[in-house]
């Protein structure tokens, strides 16, 4: 079987295994098979005066969904409010109300303060007063989660990250929420790690309610596997409360814990993002890109000896943000991709893609003799410049090339940039959002040579050894034969 025939079908098999995930989910939360570990939760929401009021009740939906989809008790999860904006009200203590209905009643009654935003007096206040067991929060116990939702549109007037890192040393783990014209630096100072799972962007709040399902799968627990909630490729063993991954016989587990790759004996490759910053991205949506690399990084065997990977942003000019080889370890990879800045300006895809050939998979640049050279574009607008000849061009020197739109992406540019099959090489999206559907997709074959993957030296050398033991046999009853024959005569 052809490689990129087998990378098809493996492209075919993520999209049907999305789509079972979601599927599952829907159906274990819906059957109540979801239940959601003991936690003392504490929303934080912002109503300052830059939030009207009627951007206010949709927090308040947000906040009701949430909850509805809680295993709320005094022996599972208590939901505390707190209300901020130059002052700070404890609106609904861990200890009020026990019942769904009673915290949903209680939400759609709280009223917005409409002042300043004093995020970290209302983190400080969380720590020191919601938190408490005065308030209803349980004795801290390695059983017991604790756990805060910020949600804020603006930039605090004092200082957060010294009081954000005292609540998390104390246990308290923080989902930040931004909206519309938030500070994005503002929201990594509060979050907890990862910073990918703690923090959220949405660009108003009529959308808010589109993360009421992140919240809910994040706080349900049960027999993972079995309700579909969890990234595993390929084994999925249920632990309590969680779960391990694992991969067939011939697969091996990589770094990320949850992905499996058929490992190469040989399996070194050169890998170099070309990521459009141009200025139709937006801030916001250039942290989405980011994260996009991180899950695609996630899925590399990154190594001195297997995958370098390199990183080229572009815009009317290209810089290379870090070279190949610079980074040979996933979190140092990973740290470089959060720390690039965003250029903001035109769309020279071509010049980007001259670049890369004449620059980024050079000597001098890391790139190493006699190794797979692939290209991974991404773009979100028609290009400014030509870009059929450097295209042509890097595929013709051996260059695989993978092409990633979203938006305003021309579908033709993508196509010409793309790799043969097309179809295998080629993916687009119209919105950032679902920017890491592709990542699912994106699976790079680094088994060039079937001959060199450790999968099929297994299968040889069992085969080797049942043709010995087979051998064997046909020697013995040779030898017997021999001796009835003499018999005979």
């Amino acid at each position: 079987m052809a490689p990129t025939y087998q990378l098809f079908l493996l492209l075919l098999g993520l999209v049907g295994t999305q789509a079972t995930f979601d599927h599952r989910m829907a159906a274990a939360m819906a059957t109540g098979l979801c239940r959601t570990r003991p936690t003392d939760l504490v929303f934080i929401i912002d109503s300052s005066r830059s939030v009207r009021p009627s951007e206010f009740e949709q927090v308040k939906v947000f906040l009701a969904k949430v909850i509805e989809g809680l295993d709320v008790g005094p022996n599972s999860t208590r939901v505390g409010v707190v209300n901020y904006a130059s002052r700070v009200k404890n609106e609904v203590s861990l200890k009020t109300h026990r019942t769904k209905a009673a915290l949903v009643k209680a939400v759609t009654k709280i009223e917005p303060l409409s002042t300043g935003t004093m995020t970290g007096l209302a983190i400080q206040f969380a720590l020191n007063v919601a938190f408490s067991e005065a308030e209803g929060a349980r004795a801290k116990s390695p059983d017991i989660s604790r756990v805060a939702i910020i949600v804020t549109d603006g930039r605090p007037q004092d200082n957060v990250k010294d009081v954000a890192q005292r609540a998390r040393d104390a246990g308290i783990e923080i989902f930040a929420i931004g909206v519309g014209r938030v500070d994005m630096n503002t929201l990594k100072q509060m979050a907890s790690e990862s910073l990918d799972d703690h923090v959220d962007y949405v660009e108003s709040y009529s959308v808010i309610e589109k993360l009421t399902k992140k919240f809910k799968e994040a706080f349900c627990v049960s027999d993972l596997c079995d309700t579909g909630d969890h990234d595993c490729e390929q084994v999925c063993t249920s632990t309590p409360g969680s779960y391990k991954c694992g991969c067939r016989e011939g697969f091996t587990l990589m770094d990320d814990g949850r992905s499996c790759s058929a490992a190469c004996s040989n399996a070194a490759i050169d890998v170099v993002f070309v990521i459009d910053g141009s200025k139709s991205i937006r801030p916001e949506n250039f942290e989405l890109v980011k994260k996009w690399i991180n899950q695609i990084v996630d899925k590399m065997d990154v190594s001195e000896s297997k995958t370098h990977v390199g990183l080229v942003q572009y815009s009317s000019l290209v810089k290379t943000e870090f070279p190949l080889g610079q980074h040979n370890n996933k979190k140092d990879l990973k740290d470089a991709v959060k720390k690039m800045d965003y250029m903001e300006k035109g769309t020279m895809t071509g010049h980007a893609l001259s670049y890369m050939m004449e620059t980024s998979f050079s000597l001098s640049q890391g790139a190493r003799p006699g190794v797979q050279k692939i290209g991974i574009v991404f773009t979100d607008g028609r290009s400014q410049d030509y870009i059929m000849d450097a295209a042509k061009k890097a595929k013709e020197e051996g260059v695989k090339m993978y092409a990633v739109g979203v938006g305003s992406a021309v579908e033709s540019e993508l196509k010409a940039i793309a790799s043969e099959p097309i179809a295998e090489h080629y993916f687009y999206t119209a919105d950032f959002k679902t920017m890491n559907q592709i990542s699912k997709k994106l699976q790079i074959n680094v088994c060039e040579d079937p001959c060199e993957c450790d999968s099929l030296v297994k299968f040889q050398k069992k085969v080797e050894a049942a043709l010995q033991a087979l051998n064997k046999k046909l020697e013995s009853m040779s030898k017997r034969i021999a001796l009835l024959e003499k018999k005979i005569v």
